[in-house]
């Protein structure tokens, strides 16, 4: 990496992204600082992102080969940008050897796709998180079961009780790869958060629901609930739960960066359910950019006013790190 860097021409950084997930928010905020944009788009879908004048480039090309685009990226001094959508249609592993720079810890990334290892660390980070079950016959109390990827909730199922989640397993076809976890009862909310390595300090950034499938929809209970996400909505929690939400977000922080160095770059997520006690358990993280962040684009989040005195969106945020960092000399800290 540090060789890569050392043939960029700062002056001419360039932000690249996959076209989808919070491709718009991140190129657009990338424009607003200065930094040249380009969207990779699969094949077909190129011409909705050609409408925007902040999109400096688009290139079609099948993701499954994003590859054979590193070295012309590289030569035009990009930074690439990660998501839910590079997560899952690049792959993990493809995403761990990608050879561009990329924002953020992109190590992470092989912990995200693996539900183990997810609670593993959440509970290294001392963060309260939903009891789990490896035998199928022990489970005593409604339980989800998770598969693991950023699939944005597909192919997610309930069962409330051992019986009918034995019933399921044998009929639904869901692999080897996948978590048994006890379905917390209360309100959902997801918490964004920014590891600032210019500023060494972890920002709360935001929060939101997310609107799901037939679980929120008219399915007059006529539906096997899924949870195929489909959009987000914005929240603003009561102050109180504030100091608690920092506190998971900052030991999170702390726990990557002994069991994932270089530790929380950037973007990241904790996914929770507050019940009616006002106890928060945390029942996954992803470790880069939500598209819940979408709901603050262009407005920005009212939480961003307290670091920053005016609103910023998440993608205007990462612009301001990138750019900041160059000012520095720090850009080599922000990426991986």
């Amino acid at each position: 990496m540090e060789a890569t860097l050392k043939n960029y021409d700062l002056s001419k950084l360039k932000v690249v992204t996959i076209a989808s997930h919070s491709s718009l928010q991140i190129l657009r905020g990338a424009k607003r600082l200065g930094l040249g944009t380009v969207a990779v788009a699969k094949p077909g879908s190129g011409w909705f992102y050609r409408r925007f004048t902040f999109i400096d480039k688009v290139i079609e090309v099948d993701l499954g080969s994003m590859e054979q685009l590193a070295g012309d990226l590289v030569k035009d001094n990009s930074i690439l940008i990660p998501h839910g959508s590079y997560v899952e249609y690049v792959g993990w592993r493809r995403a761990l050897n990608m050879p561009i720079p990329t924002f953020g810890n992109r190590y992470i990334i092989e912990w995200e796709a693996d539900q183990r290892k997810k609670m593993k660390l959440l509970e290294y980070a001392g963060i309260p998180i939903p009891k789990s079950f490896n035998d199928p016959t022990q489970v005593d109390r409604p339980v989800i079961v998770k598969l693991s990827g950023a699939k944005g909730g597909r192919g997610y199922f309930i069962a409330k009780d051992a019986n009918e989640l034995v019933s399921k397993l044998s009929s639904i076809n869901v692999g080897d790869d996948y978590i048994i976890q006890e379905y917390v009862i209360g309100v959902p909310a997801y918490y964004h958060y920014f590891g600032s390595k210019v500023y060494g300090r972890v920002e709360l950034f935001g929060m939101d629901l997310r609107y799901e499938s037939n679980v929120d929809g008219r399915s007059f209970n006529l539906a096997e609930p899924t949870f195929v996400v489909v959009g987000n909505i914005p929240v603003v929690l009561r102050e109180s739960l504030l100091p608690i939400v920092q506190k998971y977000g900052e030991g999170f922080s702390r726990a990557v960066a002994e069991l994932v160095p270089p530790g929380m770059i950037g973007p990241y997520s904790l996914e929770s359910i507050i019940r009616d006690d006002l106890s928060i358990i945390v029942f996954e993280f992803s470790g880069r950019i939500v598209a819940g962040t979408n709901v603050y684009m262009g407005i920005g989040s009212p939480y961003s006013v307290l670091y920053f005195d005016k609103p910023m969106d998440m993608g205007e945020r990462i612009a301001h790190e990138i750019v900041n960092s160059v000012k520095r000399g720090k850009l080599i800290d922000i990426l991986t």
